[in-house]
């Protein structure tokens, strides 16, 4: 991650505009507090990706919330191919200045070097490849798939815009469990490197007091076992009504990949009402 961060931070002075990609489901929490240090004044779009996985009332207050302190910001789902024209239409805004300045100057058709950023498995990769055209970045449901940066151009040739896809960049220190939960929850960091149980407990508190309605339908159980029954008790009990007996390990990875999918709802682990 430090090696990523210098990396980036080198490139600076070649780069036009800064993509910072968050996932919509915690735009708070996926948000390098290290980014804008590194990135300082450069033109800076804000891109909320995964859109069709979060929930789409708390994203609109998102957006809103984001456009009070950044100009461009946008919501989408690169999976699906949703507002990657608008994306475009940002990028040329957001690098106007400076390409005006050099068309001024008798450049034509000034190219903008962008690149992406963001934390491990936001989305990064699949977006560049919707906007170069083709599987050129490495895509995985997994942190850690982008392992250089890599540049590639725009499948358009009027966009004349120049791609940089660099590494996800974690922070080293996070400033609450509740970030680091919430990361692990969404596949941020490598399941390999936490308790996929005490992440699982953390996602039933959250949702039982957020989402209650969609957390009994995945459960299977019922509203008297929803109510009486203890976190750890009710992890048990789905792992017994999923047919994995008593390993909740095993079934806690699985509801985790669940969530992730976007299986047990449109679900935001950030909210305003944490006050995070």
């Amino acid at each position: 991650m430090n090696k990523a961060k210098n990396q980036l931070a080198d490139q600076l002075n070649t780069l036009d505009v800064i993509i910072e990609v968050l996932d919509a489901r915690i735009p708070i929490s996926s948000r390098n507090p290290m980014i804008d240090q590194i990135i300082g004044d450069k033109p800076h779009i804000i891109v909320l990706n995964k859109s069709d996985l979060a929930d789409s009332a708390q994203s609109k207050k998102w957006v809103a919330d984001f456009k009070q302190r950044n100009q461009f910001v946008l919501s989408l789902d690169a999976q699906h191919h949703t507002n990657i024209d608008q994306l475009r239409r940002n990028i040329k805004r957001a690098d106007q200045m400076r390409a005006t300045k050099l068309e001024e100057r008798g450049a034509r058709h000034p190219v903008s070097h962008v690149a992406f950023v963001g934390i491990p498995n936001c989305g990064k990769s699949t977006l560049i490849n919707r906007l170069v055209g083709s599987k050129r970045a490495q895509v995985g449901n997994k942190p850690g798939v982008t392992k250089g940066q890599t540049w590639m151009k725009a499948a358009k040739s009027s966009d004349n815009i120049q791609v940089l896809d660099t590494p996800g960049i974690l922070w080293p220190k996070f400033e609450s469990q509740t970030v680091g939960y919430k990361l692990a929850a969404l596949g941020a960091i490598r399941d390999d490197v936490f308790n996929a149980d005490d992440v699982a407990l953390f996602v039933i508190e959250f949702l039982k007091k957020h989402y209650a309605n969609f957390l009994l339908r995945f459960s299977r159980l019922s509203e008297t076992d929803f109510t009486n029954l203890s976190n750890p008790d009710f992890l048990l009990a789905m792992t017994a009504k999923y047919g994995m007996k008593d390993d909740y390990e095993r079934f806690s990875l699985f509801f985790l990949q669940q969530l992730r999918k976007g299986r047990l709802g449109r679900i935001d682990l950030d909210l305003e009402v944490d006050g995070n």
